[in-house]
């Protein structure tokens, strides 16, 4: 592939809900550009942007994959982005490195979630927005009521370009309202046709388009206003202009598996996508930290940013970047502005799919990718020694379903540590930890079955078999009441014996763990002794008298007690300590503490007493709510930590995906009776085990 400049290169995200059929349209665009000889279907596991084994098997996108191609002297790099909810960061990944947001939209189905997800996206990250009404052969597609929907869902923005003209169910001739011409597919070919009789359809379709001109520019509105009629070229360079200030959103329309208006869409892509040179460069920071204007210039100093990262124990490590400015060719030296090191390039290579083609350079606008770059991963910025910037990075949304990871086999949990970091590296929406309390390993995802990919690709890459649970809670214990308790140790063995008595008052407080004191009088324990008596104390309270969990709250206070001068030793002491812990601790009132979350949901209006009934349902405080705009609402509550485990799958039901929210830590609460006897009954038949 030859080597184009920036105002010759479309990088665009391809998006939307998933079974849209977007890995279709990908393969479809590179069959008809010749870079695949035969077109692949997801269905038979064959197609140049699913090539992961996850991906074959559950016939599906689950990470974003990049493929270029050539029409007409441009360079389109092709980002496939996932569109299951679970695999969000693929998408966020694929919107970073664009400059247009392809959003496929299936003719059967409509706008969907993954819809609104992907329009929403592309706005946040200032992108074009372009749409493609997908699947129109198939007998239930109903492309007019689909249209109907998407300008009622994003407003007058939304521009027909090319609509079927349907005929005894069938959409076989495609209208192009720019060139006012019609193609008979038909026979596999576009075929120039005459116009066919829409009637009022026609005009209905052309006024769409003039409205949607007339807001792109002053003069052409006062012109639509006035009832004169848009020349071609007004309508056109009207069009143009608008999809890239994203003012138009222009819907094409054909069938990616029967190559139904692949041509024109393609050809209408070069003519209304903004260029990678259009985009006008980015904004960054300087070590200072003030704003610094890039632009897309392959002469200026090189900056790129990492958006996607390949962790695979046969390939090694595999950078994906985007070089905003500048061009990186093999030898450049380059900082990690995260790092602080400077990354040699060994060679820089254009992905198609998994296949890495050799390239001499990597220009500005561009996407390629860098093996080798052990200490960079997604996010960081690369660039010129001689211009320090930092780019903006992948925003991702936050993982929300906990897991704890069971190895199959005792003595390998190295190996899962390894494995998983490793994943998490190459999928930043996976998040692995230990936790130190519960000594579980805590693997965080979004969804099922991303934990379910995380645990097949543990197996497939790094030989490793695990399966998950739900993670254990850490409780805590506590006391209610003041007592007083003597712990006396005595043992008598042939030469020293041991001895050691103390009388200790415990009490509820407010600290963390043990508040220690002292207040012996007339040396009945020597000072010597104290440090033992406390110490034994801290040992004991890593387990409660209840179930076993850390005691919180604990004053312990020495007044009193007996030594004997050669017997007494700090040993003795610290197991006289722990004998009046053990003593006192059941007098005192134990009470079990669970820990209470913050939860901040943000639902569609219409879900809002689905989630309220829910956190009650959860033994949860509603707190209040507020509006957040676009017809939802926020929801805040208090609830406890071990009625949350699966909130992200109710979430996702409840909202079909719409909805979103945050939970963390805040404190600790008495837990009911009910619910203390079961995690004690629980805690005991643990132990018995």
């Amino acid at each position: 592939m030859n080597q184009y400049l920036a105002k010759n290169i479309i990088n665009l995200a391809v998006a939307g809900h998933g079974g849209a059929g977007k890995t279709s349209l990908a393969e479809a665009m590179l069959y008809l550009a010749g870079v695949s000889d035969r077109r692949g279907k997801v269905g038979d596991g064959n197609t140049v942007c699913d090539y992961d084994p996850e991906e074959i098997r559950r016939k599906a996108s689950i990470s974003a994959a990049v493929a270029p191609l050539e029409w007409k002297n441009k360079k389109i790099n092709l980002l496939d982005a996932p569109g299951l909810f679970d695999f969000e960061g693929g998408m966020m990944e694929a919107m970073r490195a664009a400059d247009t947001a392809l959003i496929v939209v299936s003719g059967r189905d409509g706008v969907a979630v993954g819809t609104e997800k992907a329009f929403a996206a592309a706005e946040k990250n200032g992108l074009a927005k372009i749409i493609f009404v997908n699947g129109l052969c198939d007998e239930s597609a109903r492309f007019y009521r689909v249209f109907e929907d998407l300008k009622a869902q994003f407003g007058p923005s939304v521009c027909p370009v090319v609509v079927p003209f349907i005929q005894d169910g069938q959409a076989n001739i495609y209208i192009n309202l720019l060139e006012y011409k019609a193609y008979d597919y038909s026979g596999g070919k576009p075929v120039a046709v005459a116009m066919p009789d829409m009637g009022d359809r026609l005009e209905g379709l052309r006024t769409a388009i003039y409205e949607a001109v007339a807001e792109t520019d002053d003069e052409l509105f006062e012109k639509y206003f006035a009832g004169e009629p848009f020349t071609p070229e007004e309508v056109i360079v009207g069009v143009s202009k608008g999809v890239k200030s994203g003012t138009i959103t222009p819907v094409f329309c054909g069938d990616a598996l029967l190559m139904r208006g692949m041509e024109q869409f393609m050809d209408g892509l070069c003519w209304l996508a903004p260029s990678a040179g259009d985009k006008a460069g980015e904004l960054g920071t300087d070590v200072d930290g003030n704003p610094v204007e890039l632009s897309v210039n392959e002469d200026g100093a090189a900056a790129a940013i990492v958006f996607k990262t390949v962790a695979d124990p046969f390939i090694g490590k595999l950078s994906y970047v985007k070089v905003v400015s500048g061009k990186i060719s093999t030898d450049s030296q380059l900082v990690n502005m995260r790092t602080g090191n400077t990354e040699r390039v060994g060679k820089t290579v254009m992905m198609v799919g998994k296949k890495q083609v050799d390239v001499k350079y990597i220009g500005a606008g561009d996407i390629g990718a860098i093996p080798k770059l052990s200490a960079t991963n997604t996010g960081d910025t690369l660039c010129s020694p001689a211009r320090k910037v930092t780019l903006e990075g992948v925003e991702y949304p936050n993982p929300t379903l906990r897991m704890a990871i069971v190895p199959a086999k005792k003595g390998e949990e190295d190996k899962v540590a390894q494995g998983m970091m490793r994943l998490s590296e190459e999928d930043p929406t996976l998040q692995f930890a230990t936790n130190n309390e519960t000594h579980e390993m805590i693997l965080s995802g979004l969804g099922e079955q991303h934990l379910d990919v995380a645990v097949s690709k543990l197996k497939t890459k790094f030989g490793v078999d695990v399966s998950l649970k739900k993670p254990k809670v850490p409780y805590r214990e506590t006391i209610r009441k003041t007592v007083q308790v003597q712990g006396r140790h005595k043992k008598q063995t042939g030469g020293h014996g041991q001895f050691g008595d103390v009388w200790i008052e415990f009490s509820p407080c407010d600290s963390e763990g043990l508040e220690f004191g002292e207040r012996v009088v007339g040396g009945s324990v020597p000072k010597g002794f104290f440090p033992a008596v406390e110490k034994g104390l801290r040992e004991c309270i890593q387990k409660g008298p209840l179930a076993g969990y850390p005691v919180v709250g604990l004053s312990a206070v020495l007044y009193d007690g007996s030594y004997h001068p050669v017997d007494s030793s700090e040993m003795a002491f610290k197991t006289a300590a722990a004998l009046a812990y053990k003593a006192g601790m059941p007098q005192a009132n134990p009470v079990l503490l669970e820990p209470i979350g913050h939860l901040k949901a943000t639902v569609p209006d219409s879900n809002m007493g689905d989630v309220m009934g829910e956190v009650n349902k959860r033994r949860g405080r509603v707190l209040g709510m507020e509006p957040a705009g676009e017809g939802r609402q926020t929801v805040e509550a208090d609830v406890p930590m071990a009625e949350m485990h699966d909130f992200t799958t109710f979430i996702r039901q409840c909202t079909q995906g719409r909805g979103s929210f945050t939970f963390g830590f805040e404190r600790y609460e008495e837990a009911p009776q009910n619910v203390a006897q079961k995690v004690i009954e629980e805690a005991k038949a643990e132990n018995a085990e």
